[in-house]
């Protein structure tokens, strides 16, 4: 009987670790029902034009964003532990899936639903995987830099999509700057009707922008568009429309994708996946540091991975919680999870009964809403500000962006993931050595670079390696040493390993064969602050006895006590 309860309740707690909804909907305060109402509709008004404007960018119909805001919402909602994170389609997913899963589809729209769906689930898939590795931990690898790069690059692409339906006229082209030449020479085809309907939505965007921020302006540029093509008869003119949007609730069941495409698909699966998180995690702990409350990032896996599965399996495609997203449900005074469904209730009111409504949106008006969109993507100052404070880390963001606008996102994503790694690799393998000098009045040595009042001792060389010492870079190091020691009138040099933690075999080995070469020119070699996994290395290696007294100086004044004349 013991037995079996201790089961039960090991059973219990971690019932309740997987569904957080367990531990706070039976303490949810009645005073929250109202502003968690007019949070989940408000989200609502300010989604669906988002949403039908997203499924176009993605090449897919547009119930597809409505149905990934009505299902995920819910799963996270049961999932998730962030109380103002918004669950949604997103402009750099939408545009991923549109150019990776377009030439598969080879124009086959029903086929590219199917194939959207399917990356929504394997998402969903990757997301159960890390959450039971305990993956948490995952976004820490894609730095800001590359993401700050990649946002900008993901911004231009966007924007060369949408221009030619905000100017009515033909698309072209499989890449970014092949799209501006086709849109350039175009030009002259403008169709008018359509520049005037989608450059006067885009001018109430960016004016309710500014003087209502946080409302659902875009809902109000939609439903005042659709009256204008109602009284108007403007598609006569060339000014093309959404068309009918199916009636109802997503069916729910399995995309008709083959085993053999699975494998292309992965891959994909995993980019949005990674995309997702990323974003999602960072808009997480904005708000949970606002409002003070705990977030699991290893229960942000498995939220996510089931908004993503639930999608999937609603004829959706891969999502996110987006910063602008959820941002409008914090700013609409939601104060839990419900108001995610709230949200999907009103979306799922609007399936049922109003879609009909929505045929006579102009596609102008999408195209308006997706660049107004976008503009959080494309950050100048950001990009100013990384090349004031770290030139290297520009670079790491231009080519982010360039390989974006060149090869798309994931191959631009991937190109800049590289390129960061072989930097740091760079950086690493030549480690600044920095010239040590006694602090007058005292036994402390600091970097000279940084305090010139630090005095240098005659015939003493003392350098600190401001790195691990591992295979990739203790040759360049040994160079550097040899170079700056001999040659001189140095006798003494001492080497602080105070800021070299971790020395893998390579480099034990290798100061002992420094030691050697110092020995031949008649220089005594020291080490100082060395740590004790490096004594440890050291003493295996019998070299603790050969570089005398090394492995147990504290300090480079101890060091150099044991000196000639020092």
């Amino acid at each position: 009987m013991v037995a079996n309860s201790d089961a039960s309740s090991r059973f219990t707690t971690r019932l309740k670790t997987a569904l957080p909804i367990i531990q706070w909907l039976p303490s949810y305060r009645a005073a929250w029902l109202r502003p968690d109402l007019v949070a989940g509709v408000t989200l609502a008004a300010y989604g669906i034009p988002v949403a039908v404007a997203y499924s176009s960018l993605a090449g897919l119909p547009p119930e597809a964003g409505l149905y990934c805001y009505l299902l995920g919402g819910i799963a996270y909602a049961l999932f998730g532990t962030s109380r103002q994170l918004a669950i949604g389609p997103t402009s750099a997913i939408s545009i991923l899936i549109g150019s990776a899963i377009g030439a598969m589809a080879a124009g086959d729209a029903q086929r590219q639903s199917h194939l959207a769906a399917g990356v929504a689930i394997l998402a969903g898939i990757t997301g159960l995987i890390c959450w039971l590795l305990r993956l948490g931990n995952l976004a820490n690898f894609v730095s800001e830099t590359i993401l700050s790069g990649f946002k900008v690059g993901a911004g231009l692409v966007i924007a060369s999509t949408q221009l030619p339906k905000l100017f009515g006229i033909a698309s072209g082209g499989s890449s970014f700057f092949s799209r501006i030449l086709q849109l350039v020479k175009h030009l002259p085809d403008t169709n008018m009707p359509t520049l005037i309907v989608g450059a006067g939505a885009l001018l109430l965007l960016i004016l309710g922008e500014k003087f209502l921020p946080n409302r659902p302006i875009a809902l109000f540029v939609v439903a005042i568009s659709i009256a204008v093509m109602t009284w108007f008869p403007l598609a006569s003119h060339g000014v093309k429309i959404v068309g009918a949007i199916p009636q109802g609730l997503p069916s729910l069941g399995w995309p008709l994708v083959q085993w053999n495409e699975v494998d292309n698909l992965l891959g994909l699966a995993l980019a949005c996946f990674l995309l997702s998180y990323v974003e999602s995690i960072s808009t997480v702990r904005t708000f949970a540091v606002k409002h003070g409350y705990p977030i699991d990032a290893d229960q942000e896996l498995l939220a996510l991975g089931a908004a993503n599965f639930a999608a999937g399996l609603g004829a959706g495609y891969p999502l996110a919680g987006g910063m602008s997203q959820s941002a409008v449900n914090e700013k609409g005074g939601a104060r839990s999870q419900l108001s995610l469904v709230f949200a999907s209730v009103t979306i799922a009111i609007v399936l049922l009964f109003l879609t009909g409504l929505m045929s006579n949106l102009p596609q102008a008006v999408l195209a308006a809403i997706v660049l107004m969109a976008i503009q959080g993507l494309i950050n100048p100052r950001e990009l100013r500000h990384l090349y004031r404070i770290s030139k290297m880390e520009f670079r790491i963001a231009m080519v982010a962006t360039v390989g974006v606008l060149g090869f798309g996102i994931l191959k631009g994503v991937l190109l800049a993931a590289i390129f960061s790694i072989l930097l740091l690799l760079k950086r690493a393998s030549n480690p600044r050595l920095a010239d040590l000098g006694r602090v007058p009045g005292t036994d402390r040595f600091v970097d000279i670079a940084r305090f010139p009042e630090a005095q240098l001792i005659f015939d003493v060389l003392a350098l600190r390696v401001e790195a691990a010492l591992l295979y990739f870079n203790v040759e360049n190091v040994r160079k550097e040493i040899l170079e700056r020691a001999t040659g001189g009138s140095i006798r003494t040099m001492v080497l602080d390993l105070s800021a070299s933690p971790n020395i893998d075999l390579a480099g034990v080995r290798m100061l002992g064969q420094l030691h050697k070469q110092l020995q031949t020119t008649g220089i005594a070699f020291r080490l100082a602050g060395v740590h004790g996994n490096v004594r440890d290395l050291l003493q295996m290696e019998k070299l603790d006895g050969v570089i005398e007294g090394a492995a147990a100086r504290k300090d480079v004044a101890g060091s150099l006590r044991t000196g000639p004349e020092a």
